[in-house]
């Protein structure tokens, strides 16, 4: 099919959406053009994974004409097919509004956002194996070949956050893991016999069922809603969030994404809180470091200990513990204790040569890895005292410290 037949296809359904949340942009960013440069961020996360990538261009596409049609000026609304990332901006806040999966919306509730609407329909995790398998549970799926979507998919968050409750990782687990982005794929790993189970959302596996597949449920995880809208607190947009549920349930709910996705209605904290506590939250140990807290921090830097700051140079820019060395940690590898670090980038050089110094290494809170995965680096490379701040960057803002930015 020709690519533009793709994106008109896929942005017809997505016309009113598109308006409902220019609408939503201009609320966010019109009262000052300085008050709040981080605009609306769209992640159509597992939604239409079979045209993913059209529909995030057509989306773009009709934003933006959306806004030049209904005169309302440049404004920033970017749209992501990268959960990771977007966790990340979660936790610097540096949106005003996200339109995103649970996992995603759950993080950001947890940094000052409000949720304000979400797709009726709620999304689970289903563990799926043929028919013919003798394979009737997570226990008995060990040590067999899974396949699964890529780790910033929302149906990866909640598998990974049930494997964890069992006591073990996805790695240790399940003898092989195949990963594609796209969930239709794993139906062809399961008939190829590439794959002994799969996990898809519950909506993909009743579609195939319906189809006739040979598949059957071997697990579910709870439901979690779909995609939702959440506001950061303190930005124009929180200060006028009736008249925008308003506005964005008559646009959303009049178009055709109200039959294709569901219907938004309005949702509360309490709605993300099976999500919140799943997917990517780092130990609560690190052999050979200490953990600690933001005040002990304060007294590590007093006594002359390096921070490291391992997020990236915006996040550094937006935000910092003042006398911070940024450090970033590139990361490929999974958000697992026995992640591949050979995957990820990382400069030891930049560090005090001395083995001996006294290093802080931070990034973004609890469910941040790269700190982690640098304080491992670190210790491989045989420094002695090394101090793991997994509470990181938000702890040290939450607990009113001072902060430093480049502007």
């Amino acid at each position: 099919m020709p690519i533009p037949d793709l994106l008109l296809r896929a942005s017809r359904p997505a016309r009113r959406l598109a308006l409902g949340l220019a609408t939503l942009a201009l609320t966010a960013t019109s009262h000052a053009a300085g008050a709040g440069t981080g605009g609306v961020l769209i992640n159509p996360g597992d939604q239409g994974e079979r045209s993913r990538f059209a529909t995030y261009d057509a989306l773009r596409g009709v934003v933006e004409a959306a806004l030049k049609r209904e005169k309302l000026g440049e404004l920033s609304i970017d749209l992501s097919t990268d959960a990771a990332q977007d966790l990340a901006s979660t936790r610097s806040r540096t949106r005003d509004v996200f339109f995103a999966p649970a996992h995603v919306v759950g993080s950001a509730l947890r940094y000052g956002y409000t949720p304000v609407m979400g797709v009726d329909r709620p999304v689970q995790a289903v563990l799926v194996a043929p028919k013919s398998s003798a394979i009737d549970s997570l226990d008995a799926a060990r040590g067999k070949a899974l396949g699964l979507p890529a780790q910033d998919s929302v149906v990866t968050y909640l598998l990974r956050g049930e494997v964890n409750a069992a006591n073990t990782t996805i790695k240790k687990h399940f003898g092989s893991v195949y990963q594609t982005r796209y969930q239709e794929a794993l139906l062809v790993c399961l008939q190829l016999r590439r794959c002994d189970v799969v996990v898809v959302e519950k909506a993909v596996f009743d579609r195939w069922s319906a189809a006739g597949e040979p598949v059957k449920a071997v697990m579910q995880s709870k439901p979690v809603p779909g995609l939702s809208v959440a506001v950061r607190q303190g930005s124009p947009a929180a200060a006028a969030l009736p008249a925008l549920q308003n506005a964005l349930a008559g646009a959303f709910n009049a178009s055709e994404s109200a039959q294709t996705l569901g219907r938004l209605v309005p949702v509360d904290t309490p709605a993300f809180e099976y999500v919140s506590t799943l997917g990517y939250f780092t130990p609560r140990a690190l052999p050979g470091a200490k953990v600690v807290d933001a005040t002990a921090v304060g007294q590590l830097m007093g006594a002359g200990a390096t921070y490291i700051d391992t997020r990236t140079e915006a996040e550094f820019k937006a935000g910092h513990v003042p006398g911070a060395r940024l450090v970033p940690y590139v990361e490929k590898s999974a958000k697992e204790a026995d992640f591949d670090a050979s995957q990820d980038t990382f400069d030891l050089a930049k560090l005090p040569q001395d083995r001996n110094a006294a290093l802080v290494f931070a990034c973004n809170g609890a469910e941040c890895w790269k700190s982690f995965k640098a304080s491992h680096a670190a210790l491989k490379a045989g420094y002695k005292q090394v101090h793991w701040f997994r509470g990181g960057f938000p702890e040290w803002r939450a607990a009113g410290l001072k902060l430093d930015r480049i502007d």
